[in-house]
Order: C-alpha cells, then structure tokens, then sequence
C-alpha cells in the first residue's frame, strides 16, 4: 500500500475523521462527510437487516463485573478490557462484547420453539484496551462501533441460519465494492484461553464446517483465531499491501446459552437449549470505513458517497437555478453541493469534484430549459436531460444501492 492510500492520511485530507491529543490515542472523531459515509453505512446495514427479520435493540455500554464473570469475558478476555470502575459499592465495566447483553436480552422474556429463531441486531459501542503501540487511524481503535447480531435457535436451525448471514455478507460486499480475500475457519490453538469443553468444540467446528461445505466457499482452517467461547468464520479482506485483517465474522456458540441458562419450550412442553449464532455483517464501522477508503481512495460508491451530486453553475447567472436543484435534491434525499463560480474556473471546479459521483453542469441553455449536463466522476459526459430525470435515475440507483454509476435505457 502506497501512503497515497492510507486511509489515515486519505481520511484527514478528505476531511473524514481527525484525532486530538485530548480525547487521546486510539478516540478518532468524526467530521460532518465521515460522519455523512458512517451514517450511510448504518443505515443501509440497518435496512438489510431488518429485510432478513432481525429486530433491533439497544442495550448499555456498561456491565456489572459479574455480567463478563458469568459470560466467561473476565477470565478469559480480562486483558484486552478496561479495568473495572468502582461505582455506589459495585464494580462497572465498559463493554468489551455485546453479546452477554444479547444474552440477558433473550433471558428477559420466556420463549417457545415457535419464536425462533430469534435475531436481535445492534449497532452498539464496545471497548477495547489496546496498547498505545499498536494504534492507528480507525483500524485499531479504543472506541468501536460494532455492527453486531445474535440469532438464537434450535440446533436444527444452525446450518441455514449461518448460510444466511454469510449471503448478507456477500450481497454487502457487492454493494460496498469488496472482494473478500479469503474464508476463513478459525480455531482454538495450543496456548489460548478456551473454554475447556472438548465436544462443544467438536460439535460447533463441525456445524461451520458443513456450512462453508454446502456454500461452496474456498476455506483455509486456522488455529488460534478462534473467540475464547467456539469456532468462527471470519471473512478476510486485504490492503493494497497485501496485509490482511478481518471484517466480518459468523460464529457458532453453545457456550454462553449455557452459561446464563438460557432456554425455550419445545414442541414437546420441556425447556431446551437454544444456540447463540453471532453474526457481524461488516464488523466494526471504524475498520469498514478504513477499508472503504484504502479500496475506493476515496471514491466512494455513489449510495456512500459524503456529496453525490456537485452542482456547477458556469456563472453567476446560472447560480439560482443551482440552488433550486440543490433543494429539489435535498427534498428527494440525495446529497448536493453548490460550488460556485467563485471557486474558479468550470475546469478547476470539475478537478475538485473529481471523486464526487456525479457533476451536474448549468450552463445558459441548461438554465433556460430545465436542463442538466451531467458528467459521471469515470469521464462520461451525457447529453443535457431534464433534471426531474436526471434526480430520478440518481435517487433509484442510490437507493438500491448499486455499484455502477449509470443505468442505460
């Protein structure tokens, strides 16, 4: 990877994200465009989720120290988590997982088999202790957005519902630009702190097994990259160095349903133990957003992209009808900017719109007629089109979330 594509030197001079002594390592804050990607990027996660059924909760950045004690968090995760805070008598935790959360969320209310399986999605902050060495930009952070679900289900119920999660990765990926590098199954290894329960390991590691066997995904095993609680598929996306991290994951767990006890009612009157499937889509937002930058160098796909439209006026005369285009699109929800002629020259405007999809020019026929000469950001140039038409086209392939920047009739 060039420093061109570093995402923490892109994401400064596109004005997504800064840091500051004073919030301190690994706490970036977002600035109004990386904030405009971020929100983008929730919301469409949010929408695809609630498509395949998932309902969405809230739950506290805070635990009790027993809640990660009786999760397993505390002893096999403690060191990667901010110490306890003492609090009214009690020791706090900020959260370094959501899924104990997720779990008292089951818990709350008594469940048939008819209800399952059960999805519960958050996009919900956690918090992790990494040492200031290895910090940087939003790939390593303190601070994380997670996109993160939980499916509980009967163990009947496994197979397809993993087979789902990893079908909305892939629909995400083609909607994001992203080429995933490899799959991977990953598994405990020799000096790791695992839960010690030799047939849970078996039964789980051969349920991911089977489910990457009927998906036809190539798969490389991998020992000691398992979660402390069972196997993952993590779903590993690479740099333009080649370094690869991972991104989103799909994780099997009779662990934890054990731990807290819980439980649903069969068909037959008894209680039986659900499996917890934990499901991320596109991991944590700080490293999808890292990645998004380094891969599109900052050229966003358009449903992404910070300003969709920019809006070129040739001259001050044109300057009003720019600005009515600018609210029309704002009333359909597509993101527009003015950039006057004060700015330069139609040309130097053009150059510094560069990685904005689209560029709508107004000149004095254009002004005259309704019109709109589009210029896409890969160098096409389309004859003038009504503006109603040329918004319409915009605002469908955006909220379909489409990877091409036109649609030919």
């Amino acid at each position: 990877m060039t420093a061109r594509n570093d995402h923490r030197r892109l994401g400064r001079e596109l004005d997504l994200f800064d840091t500051d002594p004073l919030l301190g390592a690994g706490l970036p804050y977002w600035l109004p465009d990386g904030a405009t990607v971020r929100h983008s990027l929730e919301e469409y996660v949010r929408a695809a989720e609630r498509r395949a059924g998932y309902r969405h909760v809230y739950s506290p950045v805070l635990g009790k120290r027993e809640l990660y004690e009786l999760s397993g968090h505390w002893a096999h995760y403690r060191d990667d988590m901010f110490p306890a805070m003492d609090l009214g008598g009690e020791q706090v935790v900020l959260r370094p997982s959501l899924c104990p959360h997720h779990a008292v969320v089951y818990r709350a209310r008594p469940h048939s088999h008819r209800e399952l399986p059960l999805r519960i999605a958050e996009l919900g902050g956690m918090y992790r202790a990494e040492l200031s060495g290895v910090l940087g930009g939003l790939t390593r952070v303190r601070a994380i957005q997670l996109n993160d679900a939980h499916v509980f289900c009967t163990p009947e119920q496994v197979a397809e519902e993993a087979r789902g999660a990893l079908e909305m990765i892939r629909r995400a990926y083609l909607a994001l630009g992203i080429t995933p590098a490899r799959y991977r199954l990953s598994l405990p290894g020799p000096g790791g702190k695992y839960v010690a329960d030799p047939e849970m390991w078996r039964r789980s590691t051969a349920l991911l097994r089977d489910v990457l066997d009927r998906s036809g995904l190539p798969y490389e095993a991998a020992e000691g990259e398992a979660a402390f609680y069972g196997p993952k598929i993590d779903v590993q996306v690479a740099d333009r160095a080649g370094r690869e991290s991972t991104l989103s994951t799909v994780q099997v767990d009779f662990h934890q349903p054990e731990r807290f006890d819980l439980h649903y009612t069969g068909a037959d009157g008894a209680r039986h133990r659900p499996v917890m499937i934990h499901r991320s889509v596109i991991g944590s937002v700080e490293r999808a957003v890292a990645h998004l930058v380094e891969e599109h160098g900052g050229a966003f796909p358009a449903w992404l992209a910070p300003t969709q439209l920019a809006i070129l006026p040739v001259s001050g005369a044109e300057l009003p009808r720019a600005e009515d285009l600018a609210r029309r699109c704002a009333g359909r929800g597509l993101r527009a900017a003015v950039v006057p002629p004060e700015r330069g020259t139609l040309g130097a405007r053009v150059r510094d719109a560069r990685l904005v999809p689209y560029q709508a020019v107004i000149g004095a026929r254009e002004a005259a007629g309704g019109l709109v000469a589009l210029r896409l950001r890969d160098g096409r140039r389309l004859a003038p089109l009504p503006a109603d038409d040329v918004l319409d086209r915009i605002g469908a392939l955006t909220g379909a979330h489409r990877a091409e920047l036109w649609a030919d009739d």
